[in-house]
C-alpha cells in the first residue's frame, strides 16, 4: 500500500514537471509550431529515403518494402518516445556544470524523477508523427498475420526500445559524475543506433548482429521479436525477448547509483 502511495505521488509531480515544461515551451507559439514541422520534415527524409531505395530494389536481403517500414516505424517510435520522457538526461553534463545536479541532490525526491522530469520534450512529437504514418503503411504493405501475439510483439519492441534508449541516456549521464564533459560518445550507441535500426540488424553482416546481441542488446527489441512478428519463424518465445531489457535498463539503474554514490560536487 505505501509503495502504491509513493508512485501515485511520483507520477503526479512527474506530470506537475512536464505541465511547467510544456507550458514554458508553449509561451512562443509560432516557435512551438516551426519546431514540430522542422524535426517531422527530418524523420519525413528518411521515410522518402527508404522509398527511393526500394524504386530500384524489390526486397533487401529477404527484407520487403512494407518489413523494412515496419521495422524503421518502431526504432522512429521507440527512439522519439526516449527523447521524450528521458532527455533530461541527454543534457545532464550541463546540469552538473551548473550546479543544478547538487541543489536535486538535497530535495527529498528521487533524483531520476527530478532528472527526468526537469525537461519534457514535447517537441519530439513531430518525428512521432512521422513513425506512426510510417507503422502504418508498414502495417499495411506488410504480409502480417495479426493476432494477439503479434500485436503483443510490436507493443513489446516499442516499450522495450524505449527503455532501451532511456538506458542508454541513463549510461551517458552517469559517465559525466566522473567527466563533467560531455560524453558525444555514447552518441554512437543512440543516434547511430536509430540510424542503423531502421533496418534489421542482420544484413549488416555476422559481427555487428553479435555485437548487438551480447554488448548493447539492439537486437532483443528490434532483430529477434521481427522475425517471429514477419513470420519467418514460428519461434513464439522471441517475441518475449523485449522483456530482456528490463535487466539491462537495470544494469543502467545501478551503474548510475553507483556513480550518484562517488560524485564530489562541481564547485559551482
Amino acid at each position: 500500500m505505501v509503495i502504491i502511495i509513493k508512485i501515485k505521488e511520483n507520477m503526479k509531480l512527474y506530470f506537475k514537471y512536464a505541465s511547467v515544461c510544456t507550458q514554458s515551451v508553449m509561451q512562443y507559439k509560432l516557435s512551438f509550431l516551426l519546431m514540430i514541422i522542422a524535426r517531422f520534415l527530418i524523420a519525413f527524409c528518411e521515410l522518402i529515403a527508404i522509398k527511393f531505395l526500394f524504386s530500384g530494389f524489390t526486397q533487401i536481403k529477404g527484407y520487403t518494402y512494407g518489413d523494412i517500414l515496419l521495422c524503421f516505424s518502431v526504432i522512429q517510435m521507440s527512439f522519439t518516445f526516449a527523447e521524450l520522457f528521458g532527455n533530461g538526461f541527454k543534457v545532464f553534463s550541463g546540469m552538473v556544470r551548473g550546479g543544478d545536479f547538487d541543489r536535486m541532490m538535497v530535495r527529498p525526491r528521487s533524483l531520476l524523477l527530478q532528472v527526468i522530469g526537469s525537461r519534457f520534450e514535447i517537441g519530439r512529437t513531430g518525428p512521432l508523427l512521422t513513425a506512426m504514418i510510417t507503422l502504418v503503411l508498414g502495417i499495411k504493405y506488410s504480409q502480417i498475420t495479426w493476432n494477439i501475439m503479434t500485436i503483443w510483439t510490436l507493443a513489446a519492441m516499442i516499450v522495450g526500445g524505449m527503455l532501451l534508449f532511456i538506458g542508454l541516456f541513463i549510461l551517458e549521464a552517469s559517465f559525466c559524475f566522473f567527466s563533467i564533459e560531455d560524453t558525444s560518445l555514447m552518441n554512437v550507441l543512440t543516434y547511430g543506433a536509430k540510424s542503423h535500426g531502421k533496418y534489421p540488424i542482420d544484413i549488416y553482416g555476422k559481427g555487428i548482429l553479435q555485437f548487438c546481441t551480447y554488448v548493447i542488446p539492439y537486437t532483443l527489441i528490434q532483430y529477434y521479436p521481427l522475425q517471429f512478428l514477419l513470420g519467418k519463424t514460428h519461434n513464439w518465445h522471441l517475441a518475449f525477448y523485449p522483456l530482456g531489457i528490463i535487466v539491462f535498463w537495470l544494469i543502467c539503474y545501478f551503474i548510475w547509483r553507483f556513480g550518484v554514490k562517488h560524485y564530489k560536487s562541481c564547485g559551482s
